[in-house]
């Protein structure tokens, strides 16, 4: 009887130095590959939702003259960012000093991210770990973002709606057949809906992110502010 204690005991002891030891083992492959460009597990896109991102923009800054996408023509969904990611967590600023964006690639981006300071800001943080040269990691943006079909009721917004996160998901869940819940996040920030971020593979498919999804917005209902000038 005593032995079998003991056998047990030291059973228990294995499968805990095991679990230990793997978790070591994962934790230094990734200290390994930490900031190094291109090597990570997957993207988020983010889409923005401009009038908010405008909204807030005003309220913190009502001196400052609008960024470019708070001016001129108005905007819907726009894209934020392309962004690497590790299963835990994401590299950033891969290459510093980042390699330059020269004009051609910064205004053939505004079609997609109406903003020259954001297209910079995107390319030194994210764009730099994905490996890619900067032309190439600007059509990538362009390529995931063919991917996501908006839904029509937000592409051309002309009064403000208060919706619940729910209802913003499924909504690009019918949109897009072969998105999943859990390969979505609708965040927010105290009042407004802030962002779409869906996850996909580096061959643009969509896959399920747990970290991402379990950091969407709790609130119940949300506002969408109209686009500018409806």
């Amino acid at each position: 009887m005593r032995a079998d204690r003991v056998s047990r005991r030291l059973r228990v002891a294995a499968v805990a130095i095991g679990f230990v030891l793997a978790s070591w083992t994962a934790a230094g492959a990734q200290a390994i590959r930490q900031n190094e460009p291109g090597k990570f597990d997957y993207y988020v896109l983010a889409l923005s939702w401009s009038p908010s991102w405008c909204a807030v923009s005003q309220e913190r800054n009502p001196e400052r003259a609008p960024d470019q996408q708070c001016s001129g023509r108005p905007f819907a969904f726009v894209v934020h960012g392309l962004w690497p990611q590790y299963e835990h967590g994401f590299p950033s600023y891969c290459q510093v000093p980042a390699p330059r964006l020269d004009r051609a690639i910064v205004g053939a981006a505004l079609d997609l991210m109406p903003s020259p300071r954001l297209v910079f800001h995107e390319w030194d943080r994210h764009g730099t770990c994905s490996g890619l040269s900067p032309h190439a990691f600007f059509e990538t943006v362009r390529k995931a973002r063919a991917v996501v079909k908006i839904p029509e009721p937000y592409v051309s917004l002309d009064k403000p709606i208060t919706v619940t996160p729910a209802e913003v998901a499924d909504a690009f869940l019918k949109a897009n057949p072969s998105l999943k819940a859990d390969d979505i996040a609708v965040t927010c920030d105290r009042k407004r809906l802030t962002e779409i971020r869906v996850c996909m593979s580096k061959e643009f498919g969509f896959r399920a992110c747990p970290e991402v999804t379990q950091r969407a917005c709790r609130l119940d209902k949300v506002v969408m502010p109209a686009l500018r000038g409806s």
